[in-house]
């Protein structure tokens, strides 16, 4: 099956464990559908860089799933018209990483390029 990443992002008077809930609720559609929720992450309460529906922060959360499309579209949709998901990023890739993803690693552990002077 087709290999899926996956940027929510929920609004921000909701608790983490309403947006780690979130998470939860998208992964047994996908179940539901044929699919399987390889790996996710809650990443917390960021600022924007613009405002979206007059909210100025957002709840970020990552998925990685396996499954197919049908079931991907479905997901998005209920996304989509889910009142308190603001956006949502999907994005096709060959594989999954292993370790967590950019957003999660320390500063010191992100693979850098040399540093240019």
């Amino acid at each position: 099956m087709p290999l899926y990443e996956h940027v929510l992002i929920a609004r921000q008077d909701l608790s983490g464990a309403q947006a780690e809930g979130l998470i939860e609720h998208f992964g047994a559609v996908l179940a539901d559908n044929g699919g399987k929720l390889v790996d996710s992450e809650y990443w917390g309460l960021k600022t924007m860089a613009y405002k979206i529906n007059k909210n100025r922060k957002g709840h970020y959360a990552f998925m990685r799933t396996d499954a197919p499309a049908t079931a991907v579209q479905e997901m998005e949709r209920l996304m989509r018209l889910h009142e308190d998901v603001m956006r949502v990023l999907t994005i096709k890739v060959d594989e999954h990483k292993e370790g967590p993803s950019v957003q999660m690693q320390k500063r010191e552990e992100r693979d850098r390029g040399p540093r240019r002077h």
